[in-house]
């Protein structure tokens, strides 16, 4: 048997090889694995630290969504809401029977006292007038004579001439003369004032806001011509609830608003308070004046407001502001740079200019904000725009 001669050494390099070619133990596979995954969690962790030290991102608002704390007068008291009327209304009616020939004026036409608004015949009065005025004359002469021989007939009484009773008689001749010049004359003065009353004319300046005649017409004592209103004084014909009257006394400020006008706000005062409330709806109606220089306010418009019964003077928000959902209120403050939760003590409510006291918490000068900005996490660095140039103002060069 022939015995194998080749050198162990040749083997021994062949088995080698063939681990070589072999895979890695498992041990150092799972080695790699957990150091991949050491480092990108490392690497994880850095990038949230990094996120967490720069806290939230800045919020741009503009100029409106914040409100500067300020020192104001906030009033209280009831509710009222009413028409508005001129406190001067005339109905100008007929006192004469005739034709209209003219009508002067028409529906808001502004006129003076005195203005001829209307004409009517005047045919048949001036007649009346023309009779009238002879009678006087007439009149006149007879108790002229009358007044003569009284004189005579008393120096002939003197004289011895006449009896005593031809002396009365002539008085009472003297008496009835100056009767009849009396009714002459005031039958001249009606047939005068009748004469008159065809040139329809204006009682005081004001604005014809209704014309219920026209040329042609025929009018009779009564008839209604015009009516006229005087918008230099406006009167609010409103009502409160009966067990809020004894907040509403006659002198007291009212403050409104009026359907037609938004963003403006009117003034005026009680004059009177009606004595008994309305049996139907409990409410007590009372009656407000106000100035209305310019004649800006037109009769027959809604109006809503507030009486202020009382008035104080504190710091102010905007009610919209004021976060009245938790157990206590809350505002969210700008405070250098950044928004801030802050609890707030709220005291008097000014119902008619949406706004409220603040007892505590806040400090004049404080800036809050408002709207959608209060929405902003707190915390957040918080940046305001400036307010950008109108459309219609021009560029500068």
């Amino acid at each position: 048997m022939t015995e194998d001669r080749r050198p162990k050494t040749e083997k021994t390099v062949t088995m080698k090889t063939h681990n070589r070619n072999t895979q890695m133990p498992p041990s150092r596979n799972t080695a790699i694995i957990l150091a991949i995954a050491l480092a990108a969690a490392a690497c994880g962790k850095s990038t949230a630290d990094a996120k967490a030290t720069a806290g939230p991102a800045q919020v741009t608002i503009g100029p409106e969504a914040i409100t500067v704390i300020a020192v104001t007068t906030l009033n209280s008291g009831p509710a009222i809401s009413g028409t508005l009327v001129a406190e001067k209304t005339a109905s100008i009616r007929s006192e004469v029977s005739g034709a209209v020939v003219a009508v002067l004026a028409d529906p808001g036409a502004h006129v003076s006292a005195g203005a001829a608004l209307a004409r009517i015949d005047d045919t048949v009065l001036r007649e009346a007038f023309l009779s009238a005025k002879s009678g006087v004359t007439q009149a006149t002469l007879a108790a002229d004579i009358a007044h003569r021989e009284a004189g005579r007939a008393d120096r002939l009484l003197a004289a011895g001439a006449i009896a005593d009773n031809a002396l009365e008689a002539a008085k009472r001749s003297d008496a009835g003369a100056q009767a009849a010049l009396e009714d002459a004359k005031s039958r001249l003065a009606s047939a005068q004032k009748n004469l008159d009353n065809t040139v329809i004319k204006a009682p005081y300046d004001g604005i014809v806001s209704e014309k219920q005649v026209n040329a042609g017409d025929i009018v009779s004592p009564g008839s209604p011509l015009f009516t006229m209103v005087d918008p230099a004084t406006m009167r609010l014909e409103g009502a409160v609830p009966a067990e809020q009257l004894g907040l509403v006394h006659v002198g007291a400020p009212v403050k409104f608003a009026v359907t037609g006008y938004p963003g403006r706000d009117f003034t005026g005062t009680i004059t009177s308070v009606y004595p008994s409330a309305d049996p139907q709806t409990r409410q007590v109606r009372l009656y407000a004046r106000i100035p209305n220089a310019g004649n800006g306010l037109v009769a027959g418009l809604y109006a809503t407001g507030r009486v202020s019964s009382s008035t104080h003077q504190g710091l102010t928000v905007p009610a919209a502001a004021v976060d009245q959902r938790g157990v206590k209120p809350q505002v969210t403050r700008l405070k250098n740079g950044k928004a801030e939760v802050v609890e707030v003590t709220l005291g008097m409510r000014d119902e008619g200019s949406e706004v409220v006291e603040i007892k505590s918490g806040l400090a004049v000068g404080d800036t809050l904000l408002v709207g959608a900005a209060q929405g902003i996490t707190p915390g957040a660095p918080v940046k305001v725009t400036a307010a950008s140039p109108s459309a219609d103002q021009p560029k500068k060069n």
